[in-house]
């Protein structure tokens, strides 16, 4: 079983930045694909983006494209997520979660895909 434990959320101002970390033990992140997503209250979790082990894949959701970046320290074991210009609608607990073995080398957007999760981070985008 993965290990993951995020941090660096917090209240931010509209049009603000704020760098979330996705930090891995109990498994080498060389070998994981990892998933960002998020879940507002009321509505369903969703993807947000991902990186796949070799970075060869990146994905973004349209709505942060050219806003959030992510990346990964393979050394540090860690999994970063940069959010830039961030808005009200980017308030949401965001999640990590890892995907593991062939598949590994691929990027999804589908919750299922992943098998193993951090409690989660709030990050709260408020005047």
């Amino acid at each position: 079983q993965v290990e993951l434990v995020e941090s660096g959320g917090g209240l931010v101002q509209p049009g603000g930045s704020m760098r979330l970390s996705c930090s891995v033990s109990t498994f080498s992140l060389d070998w994981l694909a990892i998933g960002w997503f998020r879940q507002a209250p009321g509505k369903e979790r969703e993807a947000v983006s991902c990186i796949s082990k070799s970075e060869g894949s990146v994905d973004y959701v349209d709505s942060v494209k050219g806003r959030f970046t992510i990346s990964r320290d393979n050394a540090k074991k860690t999994v970063y997520l940069q959010m830039d210009n961030l808005k009200p609608e980017d308030t949401a607990i965001y999640y990590c979660a890892s995907r593991t073995g062939y598949y590994s080398d691929y990027c999804s957007a589908s919750l299922r895909d992943f098998g193993s999760w951090g409690q989660g981070t709030q990050v709260t985008v408020s005047s």
